[in-house]
């Protein structure tokens, strides 16, 4: 599989990451090749592929320099949330063209007041005559300027508790009342997105798995998020990461110094790590909670090894270490996977009320 898809990429290069009609022209490819959503069951356009298949997927994609999909929010969350709880039709309507690219999701979950603590959201949505009128506000939603749909948690039921009033609906994007407002970041990009909801009318058929069970649909949401396939991804990347800081320092003769030595021999076995949780297979939030860490720390030691002139000039690191500030929050703070693998997987106290 490897060599197939070695193959396959080199007839096939990939684009810039800044050109999203060149991305969506590439998913296409990739999808003709039979290179896309390769996890997904056959009978839904995947290959089933193993999760060694999947490691290897996307490690050859980091190798060739390919940036992330267009249209991966749809293949990573979204297509595994419409096998798990969609209806026949809702799969046979999206989930082809999530793979083809035709279509790209986003995600709106987190709101100004509800990011961690999702079930405090504050969005919602009133049935009335066949539809949903959602009302509210969402924040942090990656590529949704470039986004057909997106799914939603919204609350259909304010007097139920907060977990068992919640519902996932999925909203057009280009919905009369929809307005995406791109977010400058710290490093100068708007990758996310603010996104407010003025009565917008959502059809009752986009409604994911049961009315108010919202919360427990979103849960194999995040699963997919925090395990996702990019995690396989951002280890080809450290690993080649690493290797080049150590060239660069050694080709300044900063090598010379022991202090040096040994932060440099630190980031390579925080790295080292990284690739033996993936083999290992280790827990989402494990996985999720370690990338946050030493993504954070290897972008600290190249500026401290390299000196100033790694902070002025406009690169690799520079940019890397204003990046890496939000690895800790994207896809569940580092605090709230703390507090998963503290309760779920050690059995500890649960966090006081």
């Amino acid at each position: 599989m490897r060599g197939e898809l070695r193959a396959w990429l080199a007839q096939h290069p990939p684009p810039a990451a800044d050109d999203t009609i060149a991305l969506r022209d590439w998913q296409r490819a990739l999808h003709a090749g039979g290179w896309v959503g390769i996890h997904w069951p056959v009978e839904y356009g995947g290959r089933g592929a193993s999760v060694t298949q999947v490691a290897v997927y996307n490690e050859e994609l980091a190798r060739a320099g390919a940036p992330p999909l267009l249209g991966r929010a749809g293949i990573t969350l979204v297509g595994p949330t419409l096998i798990a709880h969609g209806t026949d039709a809702q799969r046979a309507r999206w989930m082809p063209r999530i793979l083809s690219g035709d279509d790209v999701w986003c995600q709106l979950f987190s709101e100004p007041g509800a990011g961690s603590d999702l079930v405090a959201l504050s969005t919602r949505a009133t049935k009335s005559g066949g539809v949903y009128r959602v009302t509210g506000q969402k924040v942090w939603s990656s590529y949704a300027t470039s986004a057909n749909m997106g799914i939603a948690l919204v609350r259909t039921d304010a007097d139920a508790p907060p977990h068992k009033g919640i519902s996932m609906l999925a909203v057009p994007m280009d919905a009369s009342g929809v307005d995406i407002r791109p977010l400058r970041q710290i490093t100068g990009e708007s990758e996310f997105n603010e996104v407010f909801l003025d009565d917008v009318v959502v059809p009752v058929d986009n409604l994911i798995g049961p009315e108010n069970d919202g919360w427990r649909v979103a849960n194999t949401t995040l699963a997919n998020e925090r395990g996702a396939s990019f995690i396989w991804r951002e280890q080809v990347l450290h690993q080649a990461a690493i290797a080049a800081l150590i060239a660069e320092c050694a080709r300044r003769g900063v090598t010379n110094d022991a202090i040096v030595r040994q932060r440099l021999a630190q980031a390579w076995i925080e790295v080292e790590l990284f690739r033996l949780h993936n083999e290992a297979g280790a827990e989402p939030s494990v996985a999720k909670l370690w990338w946050a860490t030493i993504s954070q720390h290897l972008a600290e030691t190249a500026v401290s090894t390299l000196g100033a002139d790694a902070l002025v000039t406009p690169g690799q690191w520079a940019h890397a270490l204003l990046a890496t500030r939000a690895n800790s929050i994207m896809g569940g703070t580092s605090e709230i996977q703390r507090n998963l693998i503290g309760e779920r997987l050690l059995g500890l106290p649960r966090e006081p009320k």
